[in-house]
């Protein structure tokens, strides 16, 4: 019995980053928003039935240490059964922008898997397995526009923002993520902790409102990935200078993008990026997201719960 689904991994962004402090178990505090986007890598899963368990993963590039073949290993692992697992990837993307790619495509394996299986994982026990694989895939198992404390895994839905037009500029720039965090941590203490947190609650309660005055958003890696990639910065005073209402870096770097307030205007900005890769996407509401998985998975679900539940499942 052999049993197929075709999904989307969508991209996110965060609307905002501070970090805080260094937490004692080394990680670091952060308040972000997430949003998911309409870019989207995609993933065709193959499930059987096996006495041994066999993973493999198709698609280019080769990936090392594939959250997605570690998240299918997980799922078998909980529902002790062995499967003939085949994935085929296609990367739409960019790796190493602050996208989320890797982690949404695990999070795709996480909520696609259990229901090829017939099987049940509760959401708890998926919540969990998110947060093993990486901090930002717990997010990645809701979509849309969520806040995130903690380590970012520690999630809160605020308001789906209305459509945006956003433009996604994503040069061919690597931002390490641990350097950055290594140059960020040197600066911490110039900015008092309850000015950090009362901009970001200003900021968050704007964009959720979609006031007027919603032009800004801070992401505290731009400092020092800027001094490290100076054409980062150029990226986005030119989003600035071309009229987006909202221009930004999204996770540690490189991807920056710029929220425009409507298409035309964007489609005039794109065209003056012709040395860098862009995009242009919309937000994805998490009604959206969940139609997208709830469509791709629809022969192998039943109901309209969350996550998807398997129609195979006794």
């Amino acid at each position: 019995m052999i049993r197929t689904a075709r999904l989307k991994a969508f991209a996110k962004l965060n609307l905002g980053l501070r970090v805080l402090y260094r937490r004692p178990d080394n990680y670091h505090e952060l308040r972000t928003v997430f949003q998911t986007i309409s870019l989207a890598d995609e993933l065709t899963v193959r499930f059987a039935k096996s006495r041994t368990t066999s993973i493999s993963i198709d698609g280019t590039p080769e990936i090392a240490d594939n959250l997605v073949e570690r998240a299918a290993g997980f799922v078998l692992q909980t529902l002790e059964i062995d499967a003939e697992v085949r994935f085929v990837l296609t990367k739409n993307i960019p790796a190493g922008a602050g996208l989320g790619g890797g982690s949404s495509d695990a999070a795709a394996v996480l909520l696609a898997l259990p229901a090829l299986a017939g099987k049940q994982i509760a959401p708890d026990a998926l919540t969990q397995l998110a947060a093993k694989l990486g901090s930002d895939v717990p997010f990645f198992l809701h979509g849309g526009t969520a806040l995130g404390l903690g380590r970012g895994e520690e999630l809160y839905p605020v308001p789906d923002r209305a459509d945006k037009f956003v433009l996604l500029i994503t040069p061919e720039v690597h931002s390490s993520t641990s350097e950055a965090y290594r140059d960020l941590s040197e600066t911490l203490t110039l900015i008092p902790l309850q000015n950090k947190l009362s901009t970001f609650q200003q900021e968050v309660w704007q964009s959720g409102k979609n006031l007027p005055g919603a032009k800004h958003t801070t992401n505290d890696f731009e400092g020092v990935v800027f001094a490290r990639h100076p054409e980062l910065r150029r990226i986005k005073d030119n989003l600035q200078r071309l009229g987006s209402e909202v221009a930004s870096m999204t996770g540690s770097g490189s991807a920056v993008f710029g929220i425009f307030r409507d298409r035309g205007t964007l489609l005039r900005a794109q065209k003056s990026f012709t040395n860098e890769k862009s995009f242009a996407v919309s937000f994805v509401s998490r009604p959206q997201y969940r139609f997208a998985y709830r469509r791709a998975l629809k022969q192998h679900t039943k109901g309209d719960l969350w996550p998807p539940q398997s129609r195979y499942a006794r």
